[in-house]
């Protein structure tokens, strides 16, 4: 599938980072193989060794440069057609917030067994950013700088030096 150059963030020899196109929240962003395949093993060494430092960078820019409160990094899709790619989710306080304010995210409650250790977990989180910000028609208001003014920081403050 091709990506649209204005959600283009940065590329390396093996990997294309983008926004997520249908993505309401501010630096929801997705690295994608640019070799047509759904297995890491079926890649070269040199895309394998990009991998790392550029998910360390990635989230390193949404925390420092968009005060992303914590950053889930996950491998979720099997749609044919797609590359092997990975979401990146940054979770601002007030994303965070939000969940809590919506009354329906509460019945996750029920499949709990006793108290978790923490207020929220990165599922309940991640199906919040899904659900409000990737599909619904009309997503929750955004806090801080829209969807094309952090493209255009991150292809900052992300560029790779010429090889």
């Amino acid at each position: 599938m091709q990506i649209p150059l204005q959600f283009h963030v940065a590329e390396t020899t093996g990997w294309l980072v983008n926004h997520r196109m249908k993505s309401a929240l501010p630096g929801y962003l997705m690295i994608s193989s640019k070799t047509d395949t759904t297995d890491l093993s079926d890649l070269s060494e040199k895309a394998l060794g990009e991998f790392g430092p550029l998910l360390a960078r990635t989230q390193k820019a949404l925390k420092q440069d968009l005060n992303a409160q914590r950053v889930y990094i996950g491998r979720y899709g099997h749609s044919p057609g797609y590359p092997i790619h990975f979401h990146v989710i940054p979770i601002y306080d007030w994303v965070e917030e939000l969940f809590w304010k919506d009354g329906r995210y509460r019945l996750l409650e029920n499949f709990a067994e006793g108290r978790g250790e923490t207020a929220a977990d990165g599922a309940e989180l991640t199906l919040f950013v899904w659900r409000e910000f990737c599909e619904r028609a009309v997503s929750p208001p955004v806090r801080g700088p829209s969807v094309s003014e952090v493209i255009a920081l991150l292809r900052e403050v992300m560029r790779f030096p010429a090889p």
